[in-house]
């Protein structure tokens, strides 16, 4: 069986320069140690260091974890980092009446957008397990 690349390390470390607001740790689907690192600022910096030297564990357990298919994570964290409140990302996941309700709601007044900081990975791997059935 072979492994499928979900997530990039070079995204993972391009995240990881803004490690302290836990980028990179939701990126690879940690959302609880990503909330942690935001409000500690990677743990007074201290796990931050920490985790350039986990990175690539991390990104090794995402593409386990994650389901490979026509979504591509990267392309989906990059629209929901930069475009996210205006539901950028919903639309790439084809998620067209979400996209446009974050759009006219600037993501939901900012709380569908920290909601999909939390599910992104996981709503990606169900849309990419159901386009492969």
């Amino acid at each position: 069986m072979t492994q499928q690349d979900t997530h990039s390390k070079v995204i993972g470390y391009a995240l990881w320069i803004l490690g302290f607001t836990g980028a990179h740790r939701f990126y690879y689907g940690k959302p609880v140690t990503g909330t942690i690192w935001f409000f500690t600022l990677g743990l007074l910096g201290i796990g931050w260091l920490i985790d350039l030297f986990l990175i690539p564990s991390m990104d090794r357990q995402a593409d386990l974890r994650f389901e490979a298919g026509p979504l591509d994570y990267s392309v989906a964290w990059l629209l929901l980092a930069f475009l996210g409140l205006f539901g950028v990302h919903r639309m790439y996941m084809g998620k067209w009446l979400t996209g446009i309700l974050y759009l006219l709601t600037v993501g939901l007044a900012g709380l569908g957008y920290l909601y999909d900081y939390w599910t992104l990975n996981d709503q990606l791997s169900m849309l990419n397990r159901a386009r492969r059935d």
